[in-house]
């Protein structure tokens, strides 16, 4: 296994090519004039501004700095959490601010006996350059110099990083240790442009973007090719200086939009302000401060227009300061490692570093410091103080245990000063041993920050007895729907059922359709400890094989599920629809209902797949019946549900919804619980029958809440796709044949279903398109509507193509639907008291009112009363309403919707983790796994493919690779590969080459056969035949590929695949080439 990312030896090498440059400078006479200093990579004492102090503040989560509240934390949570958010200003939940503790693993006070690392001496060296205040960020954002963008790391090389600046059409590379300046994956960061001369070239699918990016596959840094990178530059150099490096220097002293303006032919030789040391930023003159109105957005259209006059350049920057620091700095998981293998780029660094303060030590524990290894390969290496240790530890490095380095470990960054190339890092507890799923398991909940711990008993204390049965009160302000056919459909092993349908036939073309959701609000009142730690928790987790749930149990299963046979309270949505799916009348209200059975998906697709008046009851009596209705009503409930479900779907694909459906991978486990097996889970059509109910539901909640509480209602939208993205798929159907037209997404589902139907036999094909589709696509996010108050077109949902839309229907297991809930019941009751006012107005007036009719629904019916919302008597109403159900003001509900949004990106990507985890689990278990795969990518350097049998894509590296003979030709986009024929490869360099058996399980066909014609009977010798020879249950010789190999972009080629690391590194999916050669 090649080493990772050298980071501290580039960070070292920009700082030795600093000095050596300021030597050369030093030696020039006098009369050449003062040079001009400054250069590509930049001094490291150079830059402008004062330090920052945020680095002190490294807290991370939802409190984070500039923050104008902290929440108070949730107690006994394992591992980490973010904070939680009081909705409604301070919020006062009684002893709640008692009750919960720091989510946090660490906390200022368990950190103050950890010491400071070794690099802290006065004159030791700066790696980095110092950070700006916080006000010069401030006027630097204000007057457009500098832009806040979050910090994205490369998963594939940590040297490259992006960041996404609102209004450019593409991400800012930030490239090198010098120019990330300490940012860490997720922070906030100040960037500043490099000028138009040192933006990079776009590369394509395997071109590194810059010299000191390293390897895609391993991350090397190559201290050789940066000399030579250097030695090229030299050659430029003018009076010791490159060419450029006049206009980097005058972009670090000024500002940015003379950066971008910057002609090197014409250099003004600019002075600098310095106070205490550090740079401060050019005062502008008072013409220019009156200027400064809107010069951010003109700063913004400049690079637009230079973006657009440099189409294969990507802009560059460097990051000025750290504005709020990411809650990942607080959940880092890795190994801990004492010393690397010498010669290994980054170990030998750190071996050297760590030599000159441990050099008299006599044993592990004796040590100043030793380093942690994150498995998150978006991470630096980090160091770790010996003496903050836990004791246990400190104990097995006292006996040199060297199994401490199998052990998987929980960190968190505390800081990471100018003199050290590395974070600082303080260990909080072991997890386990690597390589075991629980371990890993743990770790994954730890990095997302998912809560696993038990429900505070301040908490369990708001829930209703187990004896609960509905108060009589409730009975007389709700409608009583019990009466009325209603079931649930989910699947088998759900417990927590938080909606239902319900049926009624009023004609032969008419059908009342009912939507019933438990009424969670009822239970979970603003500012309990309930509430406290529903918020903290945010969204429920479904891991495989365990589930991590936001509510207690008791309530999530029991007072609040609908389950079949006892009497539930709901909110309701009605709908009267005829059978093309056309909407004639709505209600929306607080009900009791009765549902009648629990329907399983299974069950309710084998009654769709067969005729439904062959559908017998006792075929169909898996699920018990309660009350009045039999399974003939059931049936045909469902008949009428599916039908109209197939017009609501079809009514929207003609409106612009599209649907991306990636294959689901199920793995199959054994009576042990580990996985043993894996297939796809196709999508059922009863999933769409309830998906489309659910999704009417949401979509008039949205319309409700958005016209009654147009400043403060909690939404969901999804932004159109990325354009850039969007036209490399276009292009690649174009080239394969295929005809897309991506204008919007109804075009986009309308072309995609035509391609479809042309790859009716090749489904993979469609997958792999399917897949490239996915790729433009943004992610969907929660918002409050007073954000974007004067931009209504950003409200919209794109996948959907509706101009509204929320979350209601799962308020179960999405804190958001529980928001929703209680806006809605605000609504309803100003509806309730604006009718009563109108009504006694209309009373007073002998019938001459101007107020909404009679049946009171002019807040939530289809028709919405504008004039009604709009009148003294409405304001009033809905502010009262807003006021008893404590409806978060804008903002809070802004800080609430970017909470909730982390957390739902932290519960996929732990869904996801643990999708991969137990992949790996599979592969370990099986040695070897051969599957067909489809070339999606070629260059150079790697190959890009896409596995059909796990659906996944990966790479698979075939550059410096000793006896591998590479040859690209990018005229035709046509990659051959071959071994050499003599028997032993000459090394030309003293480059570390990987081996053949690094990139291709290769059978050599003379051994096979003399496998299979050995008939002797020693047992060992077949075993080691077929354990050498032949992947446990996979194909033989005859599915093998042969070299030469030639491919191109969708060829298909055999990869066999294995599990990698786990037991003391980074777990991942291994991937070779699969082929057959007698020169092996």
């Amino acid at each position: 296994m090649e080493p990772v990312a050298d980071y501290a030896v580039a960070a070292e090498e920009e700082v030795d090519k600093e000095k050596k440059r300021r030597r050369r400078q030093n030696r020039r006479p006098k009369q050449n004039g003062p040079a001009v200093q400054g250069g590509f990579s930049g001094s490291m004492d150079s830059v402008l501004g004062q330090r920052s102090e945020l680095s002190e503040n490294c807290s991370g989560g939802l409190g984070g700095v500039g923050r104008k509240f902290v929440p108070p934390k949730a107690t006994n949570v394992a591992f980490s959490s973010l904070p939680t958010i009081h909705v409604n200003g301070d919020g006062n939940a009684g002893a709640t601010s008692e009750i919960f503790q720091s989510c946090s693993l660490a906390t200022s006070s368990s950190l103050a006996g950890v010491p400071d690392l070794i690099y802290s001496s006065k004159s030791a060296k700066k790696y980095f350059s110092p950070h700006w205040s916080e006000q010069d960020v401030e006027e630097a954002v204000k007057k457009g110099n500098a832009f806040k963008a979050k910090f994205r790391v490369n998963a594939h090389n940590r040297l490259e990083a992006y960041c996404t600046i609102d209004g450019l059409p593409m991400d800012v590379l930030i490239s090198g240790p010098s120019a990330q300046n300490r940012a860490i994956e997720g922070d906030i960061v100040a960037v500043m442009l490099d000028p138009v001369a040192y933006w990079n070239k776009m590369k394509g699918p395997n071109v590194p973007s810059n010299p000191v990016s390293s390897d895609d596959s391993y991350n090397n840094f190559s201290r050789k090719q940066h000399s030579s990178i250097c030695g090229e530059q030299s050659k430029n150099c003018c009076n010791g200086l490159l060419q450029l490096e006049r206009g980097h220097r005058y972009h670090e002293k000024g500002t940015f939009n003379e950066a971008v303006h910057y002609d090197s032919e014409s250099d003004p030789v600019t002075s600098t302000n310095r106070e205490n040391g550090h740079g401060t930023i050019p005062q502008c003159s008072r013409e220019t401060e009156a200027f400064e109105q809107g010069e951010a957005a003109r700063a913004l259209e400049r690079i637009r227009t230079m973006i657009n006059s440099h189409p294969f350049k990507r802009p560059t920057g460097k990051v000025l300061s750290i504005m709020k620091m990411s809650s990942c700095r607080d959940v880092v998981v890795g190994f801990l490692a004492f010393k690397f293998s010498e010669g290994e780029g980054e170990g030998k660094q750190i071996n050297e570093l760590s030599s000159k303060r441990n050099k008299n030590v006599t044993s592990l524990s004796d040590a100043d410091c030793i380093h942690l290894m994150p498995t998150n390969s978006k991470f630096p290496k980090m160091v770790v103080s010996v003496r903050s240790l836990h004791e246990s530890l400190k104990e097995r490095l006292k006996n040199g245990d060297i199994t401490v380095e199998k052990e998987l470990v929980a960190a968190r960054v505390i800081d990471w000063s100018e003199e050290s190339p590395f974070p600082q890092a303080h260990v909080l507890h072991i997890l386990g041993k690597g390589g075991e799923i629980d371990t890993h398991i743990d770790a994954i909940l730890f990095e997302n920050a998912i809560c696993t711990a038990s429900f505070s008993p301040e908490s369990l204390a708001c829930l209703p007895d187990v004896s609960w049965k509905i108060p009589i009160e409730e009975f007389k302000t709700r409608k009583d729907l019990r009466d009325i056919l209603t079931f649930t459909i989910d699947p088998s092993s759900a417990t927590d059922l938080d909606d239902a349908l319900s049926v009624e036939i009023l004609s032969d073309e008419t059908f009342r359709i009912g939507v019933h959701i438990a009424d969670v609000s009822y239970f979970v009142r603003p500012d309990t400890a309930l509430d406290t730690e529903a918020q903290i928790r945010s969204t429920s987790v479904y891991i495989l094989r365990r589930k991590l749930p936001m509510l207690p149990p008791e309530l999530s299963e029991a007072a609040c599920s609908l389950i079949p046979g006892v009497d539930r309270l709901a909110f309701s949505i009605v709908w009267d629809i005829d059978h093309h799916g056309s909407i004639i009348s709505r209600w929306i209200g607080r009900s009791i209902i009765f549902s009648c059975c629990k329907l399983s998906y299974d069950l309710v697709q084998d009654i769709i797949d067969v005729d439904f008046d062959q559908a017998s009851p006792t075929d169909r009596s898996s699920s018990q019946l309660y009350g009045q209705f039999e399974w003939k009503d059931i049936v045909k409930s469902l008949r009428s549900l599916y039908e109209i479900s197939k017009s609501l779907k079809e009514m929207r694909s003609k409106d612009g919804a599209l649907s991306l459906q990636n294959p689901k991978l199920v793995f199959l486990f054994d009576e042990c619980g580990a996985p043993h097996d894996s297939c796809f889970d196709e999508r059922k059509e009863s999933c769409s029958l309830v998906e489309e109910f659910m999704l009417l539901a949401n979509r008039s909640v949205a319309e409700v809440i958005s016209r009654a509480f147009p400043d403060c209602a909690f939404l969901r939208r999804h932004p159109e796709p990325n354009l850039r993205k969007l036209r490399e798929f276009e292009a690649f159907c174009c080239k394969h044949g295929f005809e897309l037209d991506a204008s919007s997404s109804g075009q986009l589902h309308l072309s995609l279903s035509k391609i479809r139907k042309k790859l009716k036999y090749d489904p993979v094909l469609f997958d792999i398109l399917i897949s490239y589709a996915s790729k433009p696509m943004q992610s969907a996010s929660y918002f409050c509507s007073g954000d974007l108050s004067g931009k209504k077109d950003e409200w919209a949902h794109y996948s959907l193509s509706v101009p509204l839309y929320t979350h209601f229907t799962s308020p179960l297991r999405r804190y958001p639907d529980i928001i929703v809930h209680r806006t809605l019941c605000a609504a309803l009751e100003a509806e309730q008291i604006y009718w009563k006012k109108s009504k006694n107005l209309l009373q007073e007036n002998k019938g001459e009112s101007d107020g909404c009719n009679i049946t009171g629904s002019c807040f939530t019916g289809l028709n919405f009363d504008k004039a009604a919302a709009e009148s003294k008597e409405g304001r009033e109403a809905l502010a009262a309403s807003a006021l008893k159900f404590m409806v978060p003001k804008c903002e809070v509900l802004g800080e609430v919707a970017t909470y909730c949004n982390e957390k739902k990106f932290s519960s996929s990507h732990a869904e996801e983790a643990v999708e991969k985890l137990y992949l790996w689990a599979l592969l370990k278990r099986k040695e070897v796994l051969v599957s067909e795969a489809r070339v999606l990518g070629l260059g150079p350097r790697f190959m890009s493919v896409y596995v059909q049998k796990f659906a996944i894509e990966r790479r698979i590296y075939y550059d410096e690779v000793g006896g591998l003979v590479v040859d690209w030709l990018e005229t035709t986009n046509t990659l051959v590969l071959d071994i050499h024929r003599s028997k032993c490869f000459q090394r030309r360099s003293p480059m570390k080459y990987r081996t053949v058996e690094d990139v291709a399980l290769v059978l050599n066909p003379s051994e096979e056969v003399l496998c299979e014609e050995d008939n002797k009977p020693e047992a060992t010798e077949e075993e080691y035949c077929a354990a050498k020879l032949t992947p446990l249950g996979q194909p033989d010789k005859d599915h093998t590929a042969v070299f030469p190999l030639v491919l191109r972009h969708l060829s298909s080629i055999p990869v066999a695949l294995h599990a990698i690391g786990g037991d003391d590194g980074p777990l991942d999916i291994g991937i070779r080439l699969y082929m057959s050669s007698y020169f092996k």
